[in-house]
Order: structure tokens, then C-alpha cells, then sequence
């Protein structure tokens, strides 16, 4: 699927809206936190594809998105803009400053496995206030990046990750694990920018969708 055929399907999506919708002049805080940075590169491609690159350039394509195509229908804040390293308390702490409603940790997989494929988000569920809110975001993630992009669902997980125990209490969290590294077809996918379009719509519209339930945020 082409580049542009992903910036229809935005736009028609945005289209099909009800008009009441985004109304609210009090816009989300999304906090995007593309994970690792500096020296931890994260994982490592079968292609040579590096996760801390891959998903720092997805989150810049969402907030580039969100301005462009969504008309900053968002404020969107990322974690790191650039190939640093940021502690994970660092990166929790400024979602909390900021009072996020949102707050989203972007990964790529990797396994021994090298069948192992599709999309996990994890959620901490353990005696936390937005523990429902981050899981039913989790499930509209696995099915917006199924239904949009063909990415296999493996399932909303729950973990003890720092990043989602330490904000889960303060708004919905989720750790987006983007396909596998170690997958030929997912590695080749993900390495390629221009796919990251799609990753980052399909990103955006399940925070639109979540919103637009009318469960909570």
C-alpha cells in the first residue's frame, strides 16, 4: 500500500466524523515515547534495521501527522527528538508534568523465533486507575493496525514495564510492540520510512477511536 493511499484513508476517516466531533477546545496531551536512544539501540534487524531509529521516526511521522493531516487536532509530546538517551524515569516524569491523557511507548519486537510475528501492547494492570482505559486502547490498537496495515494481533499483555507502572495511575498507558525485528517480511517493513505513515495513522486514529467510544478521556 502506497504512501498516499495511507493519507487518503486519514483523511477520509477524519471525514467520516461526526461534526460535533473535536469541538472541545481542550485538546489531549499525547505523550509518544519512542523507546531507547543513544547507546541502547534496542533491538537488531535481520536486515540490520535498528528499533531505537525505527520507532523514533515513527513518532516524529505522528506528530508531523497530527499537524498536517489532523490539523493539531492533538498536543503531541515526544519523549526524545533526537538519537539521545533519556532515562525511563526521565520519561514518565515529563508525562506527568505535562498532566498527559495519553501516553504511548513505541518498540519493535525480536525473538529467537524467527516465525514469531504480528503486533502485542502491553498494559499494566495491576491495582491502577486507568488500567481499563489502557486496555481498551491496547485492543483498538491491535484492531486499527490489523483492519489498516494486515499486522497479525497477538494479543493485549499485561507487564511490570517502568514506563507503564509509573504513569498507568496517571492516565491511559500502553507499550506498543511494532512487529518483529528478527521477522524477514516485518524487519523489511518496518526499516522502510515510508511505511511509517501508515504505522503513525494507524496509531492516531486509535486514539480517536478510544475518544470517541465515550468511555473516558
Amino acid at each position: 500500500m502506497g504512501v498516499l493511499k495511507y493519507v487518503i484513508a486519514g483523511i477520509i476517516y477524519v471525514t467520516l466524523l461526526p461534526l460535533s466531533y473535536g469541538q472541545n477546545s481542550d485538546n489531549l496531551i499525547i505523550v509518544i515515547d519512542p523507546g531507547h536512544g543513544g547507546i541502547d539501540t534496542g533491538a537488531m534487524g535481520v536486515n540490520g534495521a535498528i528499533e531505537k531509529d525505527i520507532v523514533l521516526s515513527i513518532a516524529k511521522k505522528i506528530d508531523s501527522l497530527n499537524t498536517n493531516l489532523y490539523d493539531d487536532r492533538f498536543e503531541i509530546y515526544l519523549t526524545r527528538y533526537r538519537d539521545t538517551l533519556i532515562s525511563l524515569g526521565d520519561r514518565t516524569e515529563l508525562a506527568k508534568r505535562l498532566n498527559s491523557d495519553i501516553f504511548i511507548s513505541l518498540h519493535c519486537n525480536q525473538a529467537v523465533n524467527k516465525n514469531a510475528k504480528g503486533i502485542e501492547v502491553y498494559v499494566n494492570e495491576k491495582r491502577k486507575r486507568f488500567s481499563k482505559s489502557s486496555v481498551r486502547l491496547a485492543s483498538i490498537m491491535q484492531h486499527e493496525l490489523n483492519n489498516m496495515l494486515g499486522f497479525r494481533s497477538r494479543g493485549v499483555k499485561s507487564a511490570n514495564f517502568q514506563v507503564l507502572r509509573e504513569t498507568t495511575n496517571s492516565c491511559p498507558a500502553v507499550l506498543l510492540e511494532l512487529g518483529f525485528l528478527s521477522s524477514d517480511d516485518e524487519a523489511e517493513h518496518l526499516a522502510n520510512a515510508k511505511k511509517h505513515n501508515g504505522l503513525a495513522i494507524a496509531i492516531i486514529s486509535s486514539v480517536i477511536r478510544k475518544r470517541y467510544d465515550g468511555r473516558d478521556f
